[in-house]
């Protein structure tokens, strides 16, 4: 699975939330995904701010800790007067501990988590360490019904709910006029090299982050009312099974524009799109409608894969497809992947952006109002932590708005999308104006697989 899932049920989220303020829990960690080890924990919970820790025994609990400092393993005892222990049992009242007047009650070391009366990951095991007196005073059997043992470890960051910026973090024109101009504007692009005439858009992402759902939202935009040409889905495995380029129409029997969107499986922790397959359709080898393999990737001579690629065939721009409100708890072995493709297409001299989709879902002032979109804090978040972590700059960051639920086209949804289309074509255009000239000043063959295949 691409996404690590919470295991707080409804109720026990309802009862933990008011202890917090006005806070959304966004998931750090799980130690049955990434391992019951005060290793695995720093490394994913050091220095993010505010966080809760959510402990599940067989007896039923849902336990922890809150704190307002950072993990830094400084190895200070601290006193942090708004940390408390809470409990959680169904049928039972909410436990709210707080800490012993004039004690530390935060150890700030290299071990699990440690609020003195309460050691997790003890041993660097499912374990609990019980100290009642140290830090905190409490009962085992209203804690934690007296089992040590843990079947699962989560640490979340509490973030302040969404605030607003009073200048935006990028200027907007919300005006129909600028729909217009944008939408035009793709329509009239042409490529910088004479014998290509579409730029080729690859479309990477993990499964439900919404890459059909954007081909469709596009293609609902140029053609002037819903339409639902690609297969989009909100399960855990991959709806897309195919390789699939699209292209667009501007309107109903329309001239087609400028741009073929290429639609791949989803990606998955151990399953999805096999990088191998993806390297093979970034060089243009692997026809559309070329059906993936669980059990291998593709190879040359294999059905499904062209020998000539040319550089109509080879993709111009890769365009990662990223849920907002999931770019925190992406999990290892998918970031492992995203800077996989990442470095593979920078081999290639492949330009790329990120389209963060859902931004409605993610942030309520954006639901309510989408021009609030680039006043939101949490969104410039999301923004600047997945630029970070993918080492791919703020700019190529772009936010948008799938048609999901909308029955009718939208102002501002159509010029998210078209900006994003533009901001595909402009990349396009920085790799065709890297291509050298092998004919007298012509741009026909990119210098780089001049003479050579494009494996």
């Amino acid at each position: 699975m691409s996404v690590v899932k919470s295991s707080l049920a409804k109720y026990q989220e309802d009862k933990l939330l008011p202890l917090l303020g006005q806070v959304r829990l966004h998931l750090l960690y799980k130690a049955s995904v990434h391992g019951f080890t005060a290793a695995a924990f720093h490394g994913r919970c050091d220095k993010q701010g505010p966080t809760v820790i959510a402990a599940y025994n067989a007896a039923g609990f849902v336990f922890g800790a809150y704190t307002s400092r950072d993990y830094t393993q400084g190895g200070e005892e601290v006193n942090d007067n708004m940390a408390f222990l809470y409990s959680i049992k169904a049928g039972a009242e909410t436990l709210i501990v707080k800490g012993i007047s004039g004690q530390n009650n935060f150890i700030d070391g290299a071990t699990g988590p440690n609020f003195g009366g309460l050691l997790f990951l003890h041993g660097d095991k499912p374990a609990l360490q019980s100290n009642p007196g140290t830090g905190f005073n409490f009962q085992g059997a209203e804690m934690y019904g007296d089992d040590l043992n843990l079947t699962e470890l989560e640490v979340y960051r509490a973030e302040a709910l969404e605030t607003l910026l009073v200048n935006p973090w990028r200027k907007m024109q919300w005006t129909a006029e600028r729909r217009q101009e944008l939408k035009q504007s793709i329509i009239d692009y042409m490529p910088d090299i004479k014998t290509v005439h579409q730029a080729r858009v690859l479309m990477v992402g993990p499964v439900g982050a919404g890459k059909s759902s954007f081909f469709n939202s596009i293609n609902s935009a140029f053609r002037g009312n819903m339409t639902s040409q690609a297969i989009a889905g909100t399960g855990g495995t991959s709806v897309t099974t195919q390789f699939r380029t699209y292209t667009i129409k501007a309107g109903k029997g329309g001239e087609t524009i400028p741009l073929v969107l290429c639609d791949t499986m989803g990606l998955e922790e151990n399953a999805g799109l096999d990088t191998d397959d993806l390297v093979t359709i970034l060089n243009g080898h692997i026809m559309d409608r070329y059906q993936f393999s669980t059990n291998a990737p593709l190879v040359e001579g294999a059905p499904g894969y062209k020998k000539q690629a040319t550089l109509n065939d080879v993709i111009h721009c890769v365009a990662y497809v990223i849920d907002t409100d999931k770019v925190s708890i992406l999990s290892e072995k998918m970031m492992d992947k995203l800077v996989l493709i990442r470095k593979k297409a920078n081999q290639l001299g492949i330009p790329q952006i990120v389209l963060l989709t859902k931004v409605d879902e993610a942030c309520s002032h954006v639901a309510g109002d989408l021009k609030n979109l680039y006043r939101s804090v949490y969104v410039q978040q999301k923004a600047r932590q997945l630029s970070g972590s993918l080492g791919i700059p703020l700019n190529n960051m772009v936010p948008v708005k799938n048609y999901c639920e909308d029955l009718e086209l939208e102002l501002e949804t159509d010029i998210l999308l078209f900006m994003a289309v533009e901001k595909m074509l402009n990349y396009a255009d920085n790799f065709f104006e890297n291509q050298v000239s092998h004919d007298k000043g012509r741009k026909d063959v990119p210098d780089l697989y001049r003479g050579q295949s494009f494996d």
